[in-house]
């Protein structure tokens, strides 16, 4: 059955039913800026549509007690599409209440495959041109990964250079739905915003703990991209003197020493100079064996993610005198280690942070650290939601909105 109108006439009200699950009438009104008979109106059409069910009355202060809606499951769902530099893990995800309903994970290496961008369509349309994948209840593709993306123009400055058109214009045409890009590190940022567990406060640093070292910026409530969207990259900071290349072409950053990659460099050359681990009984090894046999307690891994910890804590004391954050977030495929790295990372802060500003700043694992990439493409989609069209001319005059709206905030 094809998906209402509705919801993407009402993209900006369905959004905060994605992000917050069962809402009042009231509150809605509120957050929107829309009259309460208008809010009443348009719940009642997705109710009408299947879109919206009721979840009953809620609690009052006093007088009528408020009715509350949330999305029916199992309706709707979103394509999350979460690139790193090795590989790509696509997933659909039910956007009523999160889960993920079939993942999968590709081998796609940014840095040496020919023709990133056609062999990532490809996996795209593999996926979901599965026989039991009812491509009609999807809303469009997030597609999160590294590098310098360009959200307005639609291409990864970096990585995937489309062989005709923009990344999203060319992705878009291939997989037959819309298309929402971002960097990885900001999506991850938002999904800790939107969905994390404790809140991500309103100045807040989200560290991705990946094959790099992405992070994600909360200023004053806001996700912060600076001046050109291209804020945040912590991975490139030349802080060491230990002449390792890093992939931007300058030695020593943060990334060859604090990185997933860099554990993994480092644990094989250990290994090599005769260092006893349970590693030697793989036939090869990456970053996962590394985290599974240091969560067991093998001391030659653990060592690797310590000295990685500790590197992390001195970019992240720079990060501290510059932002005075309330939180550091540790999030994304390394944040499962999150015991292992965080006392290595409270000794570089001791030694490296003044003290009157480490006082005040939470360290925190995240509690949806494997999958912040994934949730960071639902909250992508539901900003974007409003965006999407079903005609050439709406479709024109939406891209011209997003693009008014971006240059104002910029």
């Amino acid at each position: 059955m094809p998906i209402s109108q509705n919801v993407y006439l009402h993209g900006n009200l369905i959004k905060h039913y994605i992000t917050s699950g069962s809402i009042s009438i009231s509150s809605l009104s509120e957050r929107t800026g829309r009259s309460i008979p208008f809010v009443t109106k348009i719940v009642n059409e997705l109710v009408a549509d299947g879109i919206l069910k009721d979840d009953g009355v809620g609690l009052s202060n006093g007088g009528r007690r408020p009715a509350r809606h949330s999305l029916v499951k199992d309706i709707l769902y979103t394509l999350s599409v979460a690139v790193n530099q090795f590989t790509t893990r696509v997933a659909i995800v039910d956007i009523s209440d999160h889960s993920i309903i079939n993942e999968k994970e590709f081998a796609l290496d940014l840095y040496h495959d020919i023709k990133t961008a056609q062999k990532l369509a490809s996996i795209i349309k593999n996926f979901i041109t599965q026989p039991d994948i009812d491509i009609s209840k999807f809303l469009g593709a997030q597609v999160t990964m590294p590098g310098f993306v360009d959200t307005t123009l639609g291409i990864n400055k970096s990585f995937l250079k489309a062989p005709q058109g923009t990344l999203v214009e060319y992705l878009s045409d291939q997989i037959g739905l819309p298309v929402f890009i971002d960097n990885d590190s900001a999506a991850i940022a938002l999904a800790e915003q939107v969905f994390g567990d404790k809140g991500a406060g309103k100045n807040s640093m989200i560290v991705n703990l990946g094959w790099g070292v992405g992070l994600g910026m909360i200023i004053n409530g806001q996700i912060f991209k600076g001046h050109s969207g291209f804020a945040g990259e912590f991975s490139h900071l030349a802080l060491f003197k230990n002449g390792q290349a890093c992939h931007c072409g300058k030695f020593g950053c943060l990334e060859t020493e604090a990185s997933l990659e860099a554990v993994v460099r480092k644990a094989k050359e250990g290994i090599s100079a005769g260092s006893t681990t349970h590693l030697s009984i793989y036939e090869d090894f990456g970053a996962d064996e590394i985290i599974k046999e240091a969560v067991k307690g093998d001391a030659f891994c653990v060592k690797i993610i310590s000295d990685a910890a500790y590197s992390l804590g001195q970019g992240i004391a720079i990060l501290i005198h510059l932002m005075n954050p309330e939180t550091i977030i540790l999030s994304g495929k390394g944040s499962v280690l999150g015991k292992i790295w965080m006392a290595p990372i409270q000794q570089a802060l001791n030694e490296h942070c003044i003290p009157q500003l480490t006082t005040y700043v939470n360290v925190l694992v995240s509690k949806i650290g494997t999958n912040a990439q994934f949730l960071g493409g639902v909250a992508l989609m539901a900003e974007n939601l409003q965006y999407i069209t079903r005609s050439p001319d709406e479709e024109q005059a939406a891209k011209a909105e997003k693009e008014l709206v971006f240059n104002s905030a910029r």
